[in-house]
């Protein structure tokens, strides 16, 4: 994996020079009021810096998904707003990203100042990756800084297309999230502990292929547990199944067995008649789950097993609930593994999206070694794809 070995905003003289960087701004929005600012807390290590340098600073990022041109509702306004009060110093905003407003405050920009340029997902060009438009981006800046990493499996015209026209590097955050992650992939502390849920094994068919020759043990909670289940010819009555992935279920397993890898799997369940937060429960055997019935969480019995595997470990790396934690009734998994890996002595790193929400409501955060920023681009990352917003980044010599 080359991208370890990637330049750094240390790396280049930055003083004088205007620098484009590219941000994760997609934060949550309430009445135009941002209802989380994590994501732009984050930025703040980079842009620091590079204030700190005497850069002039050109921030990008995208934010929800407006369909066509223009939407106020999707405006950068509030994150201007917020980044003011954060770096203490007045953000300018642009009211367009390639227009007259963002190249006249772009050309007007002094050493330690910053500007936002307007949502970059108000023109098409950005997710099509358009080169004229991506040119266009780059011509604000002498030098771009990538430190998106939610965003950095997509090749878009901010996150990849610009690196054509510009010395690329990455900011801390991207750093942070490859170095972290890569050396738990290439070099990890062992025992090495994979868990992953979510409810399809389709999803997780690459990760589980990838970590299969690097982990000690796999741990397998969620709905996509039960088709590795069923494969072994367990009941499990109306749970999740995925009818097609039956047969790579067992080849899996056998894999994991010729490689010597611990592969667990729920030995009982929490079981409902209804996917509804009010349905009845019992706890089953995760292999007896009666007609009519469906598994929403693991039981007890799996949470002992899988926190006895967990304690044991020197890197632990979750990505996917162990039920439907969203519900009360079923979260109880979800949550035990968060306190296992919380409590375990082992490097822990959280892959992005719903294992991330679940840790962080939890209170546990404070006590991971990392929680990724992106949900698809850390599950890409643990496949050991090549992710396009890195690749595009110039390497160390």
């Amino acid at each position: 994996m080359t991208s370890l070995n990637k330049k750094s905003i240390e790396d280049i003289p930055v003083t004088g020079k205007r620098v484009l960087v590219r941000c994760d701004f997609n934060v949550p929005l309430k009445d135009g009021k941002i209802t989380n600012d994590k994501r732009i807390v984050e930025s703040l290590p980079t842009i620091n810096y590079l204030v700190k340098q005497g850069a002039r600073v050109i921030l990008c990022s995208h934010l929800g998904r407006p369909k066509d041109g223009f939407a106020p509702e999707f405006s950068m306004e509030p994150v201007a707003q917020r980044l003011s009060q954060l770096l203490g110093q007045p953000v300018a905003m642009a009211k367009d990203v390639i227009g007259p407003s963002a190249k006249e405050l772009a050309s007007s920009l002094q050493d330690g100042q910053v500007m936002l340029l307007e949502n970059v997902r108000f023109h098409k060009e950005e997710t099509k990756n358009n080169p004229e438009f991506a040119k266009e981006l780059a011509s604000l800046a002498e030098i771009y800084v990538n430190d998106a990493f939610g965003t950095a499996h997509r090749a878009h015209a901010s996150t990849a297309g610009v690196a054509d026209y510009l010395p690329a590097v990455c900011g801390y955050l991207i750093q942070k999230e490859i170095q972290v992650m890569g050396k738990a992939l290439e070099n990890p502390k062992r025992p090495f502990v994979a868990i992953l849920g979510g409810a399809k094994v389709s999803d997780k068919i690459g990760v589980i292929r990838n970590l299969m020759d690097k982990v000690d043990t796999l741990i397998v909670g969620g709905g996509m547990a039960y088709t590795f289940i069923r494969a072994q010819g367990g009941k499990i009555g109306n749970s999740l199944c995925e009818e097609d992935k039956l047969e790579l279920a067992s080849r899996l397993l056998e894999q994991a067995q010729a490689k010597k890898v611990t592969l667990l799997l729920p030995v009982d369940a929490v079981a409902a008649d209804a996917f509804q937060a009010d349905a009845n429960t019992q706890v089953v055997a995760a292999n007896a789950i009666p007609d009519g019935w469906m598994g929403l969480d693991i039981g007890p019995e799996s949470l002992k097993l899988f926190s006895q595997a967990i304690a044991k470990a020197g890197t632990v790396v979750w990505n996917g609930p162990m039920g439907v934690f969203e519900m009360p009734k079923f979260a109880a998994g979800t949550q035990g593994v968060a306190k296992a890996v919380a409590e375990s002595q082992a490097v822990s790193i959280i892959g992005g999206g719903d294992s991330a929400a679940a840790v962080e409501s939890l209170g546990y955060g404070d006590q991971m070694t990392h929680i990724s920023t992106g949900g698809g681009a850390s599950l890409e990352f643990l496949e050991g794809l090549e992710l396009p917003g890195i690749a595009c980044l110039e390497n160390r010599e």
